[in-house]
This record gives structure tokens, C-alpha cells and sequence, in this order.
């Protein structure tokens, strides 16, 4: 006699992750005059993939990422290198962030729709409190699948 399994399913369940629990902190943030070869270096040392840039009250104004730098390089400038210049003229400017109350579907699914690999956390007056990159959510998909194994 031959025993038919049902195919394994997970069950339905709710999984009550927000955006804090699961966000690198604290932020690492360069100021809008910070020159482009300090942001390289900060990220370089860090081993990140943006930083976060604030206005001088502290408030998210963008974020530049390996691909903004990548495409600064392309920039040709008479009187300044690139390296040189402000992060404010290769940022992403008024990118999207989230809240750390914001459920961590609903983080995943911004990532995939605005097609980034990077998200903002901010306060309620938008100061940068963390990031959740892909790399978090990776490490968050992999502690999942060890505790249904």
C-alpha cells in the first residue's frame, strides 16, 4: 500500500515583524556639502551600500547609493573632479522611506515595486532612525525558513 503526502504548505500565519525590528541602526548620514570621495569612504569602511543625506536640521533630503556613484562617475566636470563635489548633486533627493511602525510586507513590497535595494526609517519628523536594505531582508528570510525546517 501506497501513502499519498499533501504537498507541504506553511501555515497562514501572521507574522507581526515592523520595520524597527529589522532596520540596521543607527543610520550612517552625510551632510549635502559632504564631498563625494567622504561618503565613498564612509560607505567603503562600513561596508554599506548608501548613505543617508540630512539637511542641516537633521532631516532625510536623500540618499546616495553605489548606483548614484556609479553614474557620478560618468559626469565629466572642467573645474571639479567628482570626487570633489557634493553629494547633493549626485544623491537621490526626496527618496522613499518608511516608518519603523511600517509592517515589514509592506516594506518588502516598496522595495520591489520602487525597484531599490535601500529604505529610509524616519521619525515623525523625518530624521533618518535606521535603513533596511535587501541584506536585512535576506537575513530576515533566512531565519524564517530555519525556524520551518
Amino acid at each position: 500500500m501506497v501513502i499519498k503526502m499533501a504537498p507541504f504548505r506553511l501555515p497562514r500565519k501572521h507574522i507581526p515583524l515592523l520595520a524597527r525590528d529589522i532596520m540596521s541602526t543607527p543610520p550612517l548620514t552625510v551632510n549635502e556639502k559632504t564631498p563625494m570621495r567622504e561618503a565613498a569612504k564612509i560607505m567603503c569602511e562600513n561596508r554599506v551600500g548608501s548613505v543617508l543625506v540630512v539637511g542641516n536640521n537633521g532631516e532625510l533630503r536623500g540618499i546616495l547609493t553605489e548606483r548614484d556613484m556609479t553614474c557620478a562617475l560618468t559626469k565629466e566636470s572642467p573645474d571639479v573632479p567628482v570626487c570633489d563635489m557634493p553629494v547633493w548633486e549626485f544623491m537621490t533627493p526626496d527618496p522613499a522611506f518608511v516608518y519603523p511602525e511600517t509592517p515589514i510586507i509592506e516594506v518588502m513590497e516598496k522595495l520591489r515595486e520602487l525597484g531599490v535595494r535601500h529604505l529610509p526609517v524616519v521619525d515623525k519628523e523625518k530624521k533618518p532612525v535606521g535603513v533596511i536594505s535587501i541584506r536585512d531582508i535576506l537575513a530576515l528570510i533566512e531565519i524564517l525558513f530555519r525556524m520551518f525546517r
